[in-house]
């Protein structure tokens, strides 16, 4: 068999065929139909590849009518295979599930494939099973399903609080919280967050992301439509629950929760957990690390994610042993698995993309990137895989973008912003006004290694009600930037990186 390869290159279509021993499904053929046909015979030299994507792993709606979108909401490389499951909007649709894909490149739906709105996974070492959507696999590729769950919008698994090795925590994206036992698959439901966390009435519960570490379970929603922008309406909420009691950290609109998965030192699970979000201003990076929480901000790629739906694929991933990447707002950055002193020192931006990634792991020598790429408003809903190389990211758009430490925002005199990330970026442009009625003062420091390290670099002086700008010179680079007002007032302060 071989490998069928298509790149387009100058204008120039060229058909390669490369010598790997796969033999993959081909299209044409149709499993236990017996029909074959007139696709298989230009298919028998094996699996087609076009760039990086393999098309016969598209998941598609089937036939016509589809009001939903297909897509593929999460991958785990597993049992010597790579597992993803399918994403429809609102359990609307038919025809997809759970697929498993061979190291021939094989893919198949399996006959368990329930069709869903499924996002979630979780590797459980302890049962040596994986979670992902309302499945959990063996060892041995073997899969049950967890009839309860089925019909929900599952969006994360998490390890449970007092019993991790027995049980696992599954969130929906309506905010209902099961309890489930590895073994049996037994599973009852442990709170509604909606109630739990005070979900405005009107604001559309849109939960995306659960993790435990450091003895709580925190939890994620990304609620954000024009009421939050316009800050008549506070919907999202970044939350934690320690098994007995909800503490709501933060009611702006947060996508991702995450961090280590494997054991660290003394047993525990992790020193470290990232939560990502965001406001109309800038994205937000929380930090949870030995019980404390830090705050950061970080650039915006693009304004094509301000809103619930659009933000919902927002990962944050070990794709290789102690490599994480982050993609939130448009960019892809490198993430520290560890952080020391409670300072984040190793964030660094790699590019700027357009793309929608609902996961993305490592297998069998490849990045591999799901998809959620086309619903019925641009045709029949479909969706696949990007295979590559980690490295091949850095070949993307070149990281840039832009967001504020404050925006519209009354601060007080000396009040000090949150740190804005600036390393890894080109030009750096720092735009500040105010409403005040005399001068302000505003004095722009620097953390150049991310220690905590703060030196002044500049005070900039703006009139009475006025604007000024300054455009850092050439080469200059920092890891985070930050600013003080030097009297109360109304501000806005951006960064514009290019």
């Amino acid at each position: 068999m071989t490998l069928r390869y298509i790149i387009g290159f100058g204008g120039i279509i060229a058909l390669v065929g490369i010598a790997l021993g796969w033999a993959g499904h081909t299209p044409g053929d149709e499993p236990g139909t017996g029909r074959t046909d007139k696709t298989t015979a230009a298919n028998s030299q094996g699996p087609l590849l076009v760039g990086n994507v393999f098309p016969h792993m598209t998941v598609v709606a089937p036939g016509v009518g589809s009001t939903s979108e297909t897509g593929i909401g999460a991958l785990i490389p597993w049992a010597d295979r790579l597992w993803a499951v399918g994403y429809v909007a609102h359990i609307r649709g038919s025809g997809i599930g759970l697929y498993e894909i061979g190291p021939d490149m094989s893919f198949r739906k399996h006959p368990a494939s329930v069709t869903g709105t499924f996002a979630n996974r979780l590797v459980h070492w302890e049962s040596k099973q994986v979670f992902i959507g309302p499945h959990a696999i063996d060892s041995g590729g073997n899969v049950r399903t967890i009839e309860p769950l089925a019909k929900h919008r599952l969006t994360a698994t998490a390890r449970h609080l007092t019993d991790p090795k027995g049980k696992v925590y599954f969130l929906t994206m309506e905010g209902l919280l099961f309890e489930t036992d590895v073994k049996s698959l037994e599973t009852k439901q442990l709170a509604d967050l909606v109630r739990e966390l005070k979900i405005p009435t009107g604001a559309q519960p849109h939960f995306k992301g659960a993790h435990t570490s450091q003895g709580r379970l925190v939890v994620a929603n990304n609620t954000y439509e024009e009421p939050e922008f316009l800050g008549k309406r506070a919907g999202g909420r970044l939350a934690e629950w320690d098994g007995t009691t909800w503490k709501v950290l933060e009611d702006n609109p947060f996508i991702e929760v995450s961090g280590k998965q494997n054991p660290v030192a003394g047993g525990r699970y992790g020193n470290t957990l990232f939560a990502v979000g965001w406001d109309r201003a800038s994205v937000i990076l929380r930090v949870l690390h030995d019980g404390q929480w830090t705050r950061y901000r970080l650039p915006k790629g693009g304004q094509s994610w301000d809103h619930t739906w659009n933000t919902e694929w927002m990962r944050i991933r070990e794709v290789q042993t102690e490599r994480y990447l982050m993609d939130a707002f448009g960019i892809f950055y490198e993430l520290p698995p560890m952080v020391y002193g409670g300072r984040v020192w190793g964030i660094k931006p790699i590019c700027n993309h357009l793309r929608i990634c609902p996961d993305m792991c490592y297998w069998r020598g490849l990045f591999v990137l799901a998809g959620d790429q086309t619903d019925n408003a641009v045709g029949q809903p479909q969706s696949g895989l990007w295979f590559g190389s980690i490295d091949d990211l850095w070949r993307w758009g070149k990281p840039g973008g832009w967001g504020a430490v404050w925006m519209d925002q009354n601060v007080e005199a000396h009040a000090v912003s949150d740190p804005f990330l600036m390393t890894g970026f080109d030009k750096k442009v720092i735009h500040l006004r105010h409403t005040a009625k005399q001068e302000v003062t505003f004095t722009v420091q620097v953390d150049f290694l991310g220690t905590g390290q703060w030196v002044k670099y500049k005070d900039i002086r703006v009139d009475a009600d006025g604007y000024a700008h300054h455009e850092f010179p050439d080469g200059f680079a920092a890891h985070w930037v930050r600013v003080v007002a030097g009297s109360a007032c109304q501000a806005t302060v951006s960064f514009h990186y290019q």
